[in-house]
């Protein structure tokens, strides 16, 4: 801060910008006059990447808010419930997918570039559990339709779809080939990963609300298509991808050579008591996991004959002897063509498999299968390669001279799912899956609509999604009206018109010259783009956030030795006062969280807080643009980027 200057040359000045610099400028004139502008700030809603990045399409921004106490519930209801009613409107499933889902949102939540990421999964884990435990139920409609709607498929496509249908008042009947709903998330998940009990809670919430079910009942033969299409208005195809995919190797019609799908509906059947003692799993993926720990938990049993394993798999024996017999881990190992750091399964899946004594190698490629005299694949015969995935084709490159053989007494495929079209062939678009159109219908065929694994095999909350946009679909169909052009980002996001409605605020049309929004109850210097933009943490103010520490839900990890017969549930819930503190974390990308740190800044005192008789939720403050200067500090200090310099443009 010294100035050292030669004395009677030079006037000493409170700081010298550079040199020859023999004036002096006040401070607050320097910072209050900063810059002039023609741009003025704009109230920009935006897409959270945790919002953009939710197939299901979750308003998690919204219930993250609730949680954390900025938007009040209604009176008489407890916060607990108006998150959960908020997080409903896209997915009825949050206790099981606050479970299972690979949580796509939190890798691409902003707070990642602060600390770590907001644990979404958890809160919805909460939420769920909370709405179980307290027997919340939907809000059946208060008109009804008089509108039929047949859903084949009682999986999460299926029944997400139904739910958002009888919620528009339309009468809707659930066909599946199995004895109980829940399709994969029932027979293609391990039931210590989804408890009985919860999944079957959250699909009675949607049968309560009067949609019916014909189960044991395959569509194509034992009804068809011309009944459905007499009887209903419109039909949904939301049947899966069940059957699973054999290995691309010769020999693998072995009867101990099985696929993942089979395997894990005999286990989940309880048909599948024992493995055998070398259990190898071709995949990578989340069902490959799910496989190998099943089969790590089972075991296998002495004295026991190897063929009752293929045969409970295939539904024909049911092995109850197995229960008594006295069980040894089996040595179960997983193979997959990437490096296991690169696997696509959930890396907390990876590190709990490991920790179970679960044998994973990555970079290998099956090539062949050795069998014996029976027909019995004795070992898979594995060559070390280079994986990577061009244009969405895997491409795989073998590298010669590394083939090795892994024995084996039971060979799980995890290497695909394909769809069923036996009775309904008139669908398969000749690849083995359907073909539809932004809105869900199906190409060329009038008041059918598809979604989920039919569609492309990925994520349950990838089949949510798919059915309440498809919901969307069907219900203007019914109306007879144009199908609707879905959004760029189609998404469940916050409407601030709706809000100031039920918040008794009278909206009035914008006429000009008016401007700005401190002269009347509009917003017209808001827009919600979100449809269309997701908010990058460049666009934020991180500086405003400090580190705060996630708040982790407990989980049990089992060893080599506890994992044997082990069905417990791993993953516990967080209690309220984390999930609070947990959604405090959220940084409310893209809309208004209510700091002041705009009307703090402001050196012209042009940003001020809307009278609390015009306020809501995300209608905070409003600008002066007589006073506004753009000086951009608003802009550059609020921390969720809702802030913009737009008006004037």
């Amino acid at each position: 801060m010294s100035d050292t200057t030669e004395e009677g040359k030079t006037q000493r000045t409170f700081r010298r910008y550079q040199d020859g610099a023999g004036q002096s400028t006040a401070w607050r004139d320097k910072i209050f006059q900063a810059s002039y502008t023609h741009k003025c700030p704009t109230y920009i809603q935006s897409t959270p990447p945790c919002q953009g990045s939710c197939p299901s399409g979750e308003d998690i921004r919204r219930y993250l808010q609730i949680a954390r106490g900025m938007e009040k519930p209604p009176a008489g209801m407890p916060w607990q419930e108006f998150a959960w009613r908020v997080l409903t409107e896209a997915n009825p499933f949050p206790s099981v997918m606050g479970r299972v889902c690979p949580a796509p949102c939190e890798s691409g939540c902003n707070r990642n570039e602060v600390e770590d990421h907001v644990g979404i999964n958890s809160v919805e884990h909460f939420l769920g559990e909370y709405a179980v435990a307290h027997q919340l139920k939907f809000k059946a409609p208060d008109k009804v339709s008089g509108k039929k709607v047949a859903i084949i498929g009682g999986g999460p496509a299926g029944l997400s779809c139904a739910y958002q249908l009888a919620m528009k008042g339309h009468a809707v009947t659930v066909f599946d080939e199995h004895e109980y709903l829940g399709g994969m998330m029932r027979y293609g998940i391990p039931g210590f990963r989804t408890p009985r009990t919860v999944l079957d809670a959250e699909i009675q919430r949607i049968l309560d609300l009067g949609v019916a079910t014909r189960l044991n009942c395959r569509v194509g033969q034992d009804v068809t298509l011309e009944q459905l299409r007499s009887e209903f208005d419109a039909v949904f195809l939301g049947m899966g991808a069940q059957s699973g995919r054999a290995l691309p190797s010769p020999d693998s019609e072995a009867p101990n050579v099985v696929t993942a799908t089979a395997f894990l509906r005999a286990f989940n059947d309880g048909r599948l008591k024992y493995v055998g003692k070398r259990v190898v799993v071709v995949g990578g993926g989340d069902t490959s996991i799910d496989v190998a720990t099943v089969a790590r938990r089972l075991g296998h049993i002495e004295q026991a004959r190897q063929v009752d394993t293929e045969r409970a798999i295939a539904g024909r024996l049911a092995h109850d002897v197995a229960e008594v017999s006295a069980r040894r881990g089996a040595e179960v190992t997983l193979t997959t063509v990437f490096p296991v750091d690169k696997m696509q399964a959930n890396r907390h899946e990876v590190e709990q498999a490991l920790a179970e004594g679960i044998a994973i190698r990555g970079g290998l490629v099956p090539v062949g299968i050795s069998r014996g005299d029976d027909g019995r694949a004795t070992a898979l015969h594995v060559a070390q390669c280079e994986a990577k995935v061009t244009g969405g084709k895997l491409e795989i490159k073998v590298i010669p001279g590394t083939e090795e053989a892994i024995p084996a007494d039971l060979i799980v495929s995890a290497v695909g799912q394909a769809v069923d079209f036996v009775g309904l062939e008139e669908f398969d678009n000749g690849r083995g899956a359907v073909s539809a159109d932004k809105n869900y219908q199906v190409q060329g065929k009038p008041g059918v609509y598809a979604g989920g694994d039919v569609l492309k095999p990925h994520l349950l909350t990838t089949a949510i999604g798919h059915g309440a946009i498809a919901a969307d679909g069907i219900d203007r169909y019914l109306a007879g009206e144009e199908p609707e052009k879905r959004p760029k980002i189609d998404v469940h996001s916050f409407d601030l018109m709706r809000k100031m409605v039920e918040s008794g605020l009278t909206l009035a049309p914008v006429e000009e010259p008016l401007r700005g929004t401190d002269t009347a109850p509009v917003v017209h210097n808001f827009d919600n783009r979100s449809g269309r933009y997701v908010i990058p943490h460049s666009d934020l103010f991180l500086g405003h956030f400090s580190y705060v520490a996630r708040n982790r839900r407990n989980v049990t990890t089992l060893d080599r030795d506890s994992a044997l017969g082990n069905f417990d549930e791993r993953l516990h819930v967080l209690n309220e006062a984390e999930a609070v503190a947990e959604a405090k974390r959220c940084m409310s990308c893209g809309m208004c969280f209510q700091c002041d740190n705009c009307v703090v800044y402001c050196p012209q005192t042009a940003v001020f807080r809307v009278p609390k008789s015009k306020s809501t939720v995300g209608r905070y403050v409003d600008t002066d643009y007589g006073k506004c200067i753009g000086c951009h500090i608003c802009h550059d200090v609020c921390p969720t980027g809702y802030i913009q310099m737009g008006l004037g443009e």
